[in-house]
């Protein structure tokens, strides 16, 4: 019986580091992607795990911020991924404070954080991101596609023939790292508000067409960005009897399980629902499971 103190997804494994910005890289419009070295973190987290994130030295904003991994890569080109590397869009006082940084400067981080992304053998893995939602899927793919193992503890049984990444995102100005899902082999959809890229129209139009050329058979969905979006995404993954998990972002303040702010109703086994935590039951649940407000 597992020990409820000790449960797989609970924290007990975390790094508390002090880094130094080795990389911060525009990628599109109020996007970026900072690498920070840490080998303890990079050779522990797994895809659809996170950190937490707060500028060194600063108290506005005190508390941290969560980031989804984006990838670990060397920073020697040795062997041994020895760097983490998140994305995120400027959109309030830290993400700002964090755009003007320049490699030297430091950030505490302390991870990897949350439960990951199941381990599946699949035929077709879909990704479907909508906003910034496309950075937890470099190392989702990579991993399915073997390009890549991640997590020292973890047997790698995850596996997919195809991945392709639906990204939907407001202007074109706003897609970040295409170039990155290309390279790692994925099949990028893209589709944008205002058709300036790819399909003119919603990103959940753009998976119901990927469904339609899809085999029915061992295929499954992982998704993330915002509420409407993934909510629609788990009707449409129902309706076509496509196993469906999405990555929440919930607002955290302590990314360890301790404050409750960010809780998100999870149905039970009887019919009821409960409060589950998002940042150690989560980020990715079945969305099966959730109870959509």
């Amino acid at each position: 019986m597992t020990n409820p103190c000790h449960a797989p997804y609970y924290a007990d494994e975390l790094q508390h580091q002090t880094v130094a910005i080795l990389l911060n890289q525009r990628l599109a419009k109020d996007t970026y992607k900072i690498r920070i070295r840490s080998s303890e973190i990079a050779q522990r987290i797994r895809p659809g795990q996170f950190l937490m994130v707060r500028i060194s030295g600063a108290n506005d904003p005190l508390l941290g911020r969560a980031f989804a991994l984006y990838d670990v890569v060397s920073h020697d080109d040795s062997a041994a991924a020895d760097c983490v590397e998140f994305v995120y869009l400027v959109g309030g006082k830290m993400t700002s404070a964090m755009a003007k940084m320049q490699p030297g400067q430091q950030l505490d981080i302390w991870g990897p954080l949350g439960n990951g992304f199941p381990e599946l053998d699949v035929e077709h893995l879909i990704l479907v991101a909508g906003g910034i939602g496309q950075t937890p899927f470099l190392a989702t793919g990579k991993s399915f596609l073997g390009k890549q193992a991640y997590g020292l503890s973890v047997t790698e049984t995850s596996s997919a023939n195809r991945v392709t990444l639906c990204y939907g995102a407001r202007t074109a100005d706003y897609l970040a790292g295409i170039d990155d899902f290309r390279w790692a082999g994925m099949d990028v959809r893209i589709s944008t508000d205002d058709g300036s890229h790819g399909h003119h129209g919603l990103v959940t139009e753009t998976l119901r067409q990927v469904l339609t050329e899809a085999s029915a058979d061992s295929r499954a969905i992982f998704c993330c960005g915002p509420e409407p979006m993934m909510h629609a995404v788990a009707n449409i993954a129902e309706a076509e009897n496509v196993r469906c998990f999405v990555s929440l972002e919930a607002p955290m303040a302590c990314g360890i399980g301790i404050c409750f702010t960010c809780v998100t109703k999870v149905k039970m086994p009887d019919g009821t629902w409960d409060f589950k935590r998002t940042c150690v039951e989560g980020p990715i649940f079945d969305a099966e499971k959730l109870e959509w407000d």
